[in-house]
Parts: C-alpha cells; sequence; structure tokens
C-alpha cells in the first residue's frame, strides 16, 4: 500500500509538471504496466482530481481543473513561495483575510517536512514589513468588481468622496489597482463621460449590476493612469520631484504606490507624488537617499529652505551664532 500511495503521487507530479501523458510514456517513466497506469488514475479521480483520458493510439491522460480542492503537491520552492505569500496576506488590506491566510499557513506547515520549515523560519525570522497600513477591503467586494470586470458588466454604486458626501454612480469597470497601501477602481464615469479613479474601501455596491458594455482603452496604462489620478485629487500637497536617475533605476530604487514616474532622459526621470502633509513629503523624499530638485511646488522649497538653515545651526551652532550676529551688518543679496 505504501508504494502504491508514493506512486500516486509520482503520477500527480508527472501530470502537474507537463499537460498530456500517454499511458505507455506514464507507464515507461514508472516502470509498470499501462494497466497499474490505468488503476492510479482511477485512484486519482476517486481522491478528487479530474483526470481527462482521451482513447485511442493518439489518446492519453490531462489534469484538469475540478468542482472541489482536493490535496496539492507542491515542490520545496512552490511551497515556500505559498508559504511567504501566506505570510504577506496576513498582514495585507483585504478584511478578514488574515485569518484565513493564517489557517491556510498552518495546515500547509504542518504537513512540511523538517527542512523546509527550518528555512521558512528563518526567512521570517531574518525579515522584516515596512509595508504601511491602509483601509481594509472585504474581499467579497474585490470579488464582485473583478468578476464585473471579467463579464464587462456596468457596476452601479454608492460612492464616498473625500469630503464626505455620499453620490451614486454608474461606472464600467476597466481594472483593479493595488498600490501597496490601497485599492483602487479604474472605470469608465458612464454619468461624468471620463475615466474615473475610486477608492474601493469607499465603494457601496448595489446590485444587480448594470447592463453589458463594449471596453473602452483608457488614455494610458492603468497603474500609471491610477497614480497619475491619485496625484491630482486625493492629496492635499502634490510635488514634481526631478531625480538624476533613469526612470528604471528610480523604480527599483522607490516604493510601490511613491508616485508616478516620467522618464526625461537616460539620465533623469520626474516624480509626480503628494501628500496631505508638506512634512510628510519631506520625510519621503529625505527617505530617498538621493539628490533631488524640487520642481513644485514653491511651498514646499521654502519649507526645505527652513529646515535646511535650522539643521545648519543644529551641525554647527558656533558658525550660526556668528552669522547671526553679522546679519544686521551685511546687506543682503540684491539691497540698496
Amino acid at each position: 500500500m505504501l508504494e502504491t500511495s508514493a506512486r500516486l503521487l509520482r503520477v500527480l507530479a508527472l501530470l502537474q509538471a507537463q499537460r498530456d501523458w500517454t499511458g505507455a510514456a506514464l507507464a515507461e517513466r514508472l516502470d509498470v504496466t499501462t494497466r497499474t497506469v490505468r488503476s492510479d488514475i482511477d485512484r486519482l479521480r476517486r481522491l478528487g482530481y479530474r483526470v481527462r483520458s482521451v482513447p485511442g493510439a493518439a489518446g492519453g491522460y490531462r489534469l484538469e481543473a475540478g468542482s472541489a480542492l482536493p490535496p496539492l503537491l507542491l515542490d520545496d520552492e512552490e511551497a515556500i513561495a505559498v508559504a511567504v505569500g501566506l505570510r504577506a496576506a496576513a498582514s495585507g488590506t483585504v478584511a478578514g483575510i488574515e485569518e484565513t491566510s493564517l489557517r491556510a499557513l498552518v495546515k500547509l506547515e504542518q504537513t512540511m517536512p523538517s527542512r523546509l520549515r527550518r528555512r521558512i523560519d528563518a526567512l521570517r525570522s531574518a525579515t522584516a514589513s515596512a509595508a504601511a497600513a491602509g483601509p481594509t477591503v472585504p474581499p467579497a467586494v474585490l470579488a464582485a468588481i473583478a468578476e464585473a470586470v471579467h463579464r464587462r458588466e456596468q457596476l452601479r454604486f454608492d460612492y464616498l468622496d473625500r469630503a464626505g458626501e455620499e453620490t451614486r454612480r454608474r461606472a464600467e469597470p476597466h481594472r483593479l489597482v493595488y498600490t501597496g497601501r490601497r485599492w483602487y477602481l479604474l472605470a469608465w464615469d458612464a454619468d461624468r463621460g471620463d475615466w474615473r479613479t475610486f477608492r474601493v474601501d469607499r465603494v457601496r455596491l448595489r446590485t444587480p449590476n448594470g447592463p453589458r458594455f463594449t471596453p473602452r482603452e483608457p488614455p494610458e496604462e492603468a497603474v500609471a493612469h491610477v497614480l497619475r489620478g491619485i496625484g491630482q485629487t486625493a492629496w492635499a500637497h502634490r510635488a514634481v520631484i526631478r531625480l538624476p536617475m533613469s526612470a528604471e533605476a528610480a523604480a527599483e530604487a522607490l516604493p510601490p504606490g511613491s508616485g508616478l514616474i516620467e522618464p526625461v532622459s537616460d539620465g533623469e526621470c520626474l516624480l509626480r507624488t503628494g501628500s496631505d502633509s508638506l512634512r510628510d513629503l519631506v520625510n519621503h523624499l529625505s527617505a530617498l537617499d538621493t539628490p533631488f530638485t524640487v520642481e513644485s511646488p514653491p511651498e514646499l522649497r521654502d519649507l526645505l529652505r527652513r529646515l535646511a538653515e535650522r539643521y545648519a545651526a543644529a551641525a554647527d551652532p558656533e558658525e550660526a551664532a556668528r552669522e547671526a550676529e553679522g546679519g544686521d551688518a551685511q546687506p543682503s543679496v540684491g539691497s540698496v
């Protein structure tokens, strides 16, 4: 029985690794007869795996998706990837997914050999997350929006804007976009006749959905359009920053959701970003650890000048005192 169970796992692994197998090829790989292969396939079907068979000389076996979730067979790297993904999901922004992810992770780790558990424990202890917490979204809302995108059905929903006002909207959903902190919906607003970006945590879906629609193409790629829309509407202070690096290098250096990166040349790019606080913008830019130039707004440049004077005085108080003493005697540039 133990030999049969081990062979079933090998059959399952082969069916997962390659789309189609003939009975003869499986028999040769397993060093058994084709009759034994047919018996093993029947056992897999009884366990819940949908293995389709095609009769004839060119026929064979194919593993298909079923109506229930049977046991999975993962190799070492796949198991580690799933465990890491579940651990990350447990601190995500989908409401209720934390408990579900942790339950699945416990089940997975219970079945893992000790060598894999040690690797995952080492990875967990050696890493820390800097992800910022964001508003959570019910998974049913994400699933309903995704289904509407797939079926090309108009969404009807109530939307709460930044001012706290609720409006009823009709929109043709195009894409869900996750920035690392918030979920957004890019959609064609049927009443306003233009593309709009909606925060999904402020969406209250109405049922049933509206009529089917013919998809439209937004003026630019979905993620770029959403990031640009966030910069135009979501922040009280918007900024354009010139960075002395390529757009590709900036994309690698900046965390997801930092803003929209626009190439200027091979060695320069613009970062369009923003915040509800100028000081938060300064902190964000200071963390870049690279030279930068503020193109706009002027209020951000003024704040940087004041902070630069304060930091210089803190670094060299004697020099700051000398400058203060001689400030009245020395005319400023441009004075008469």
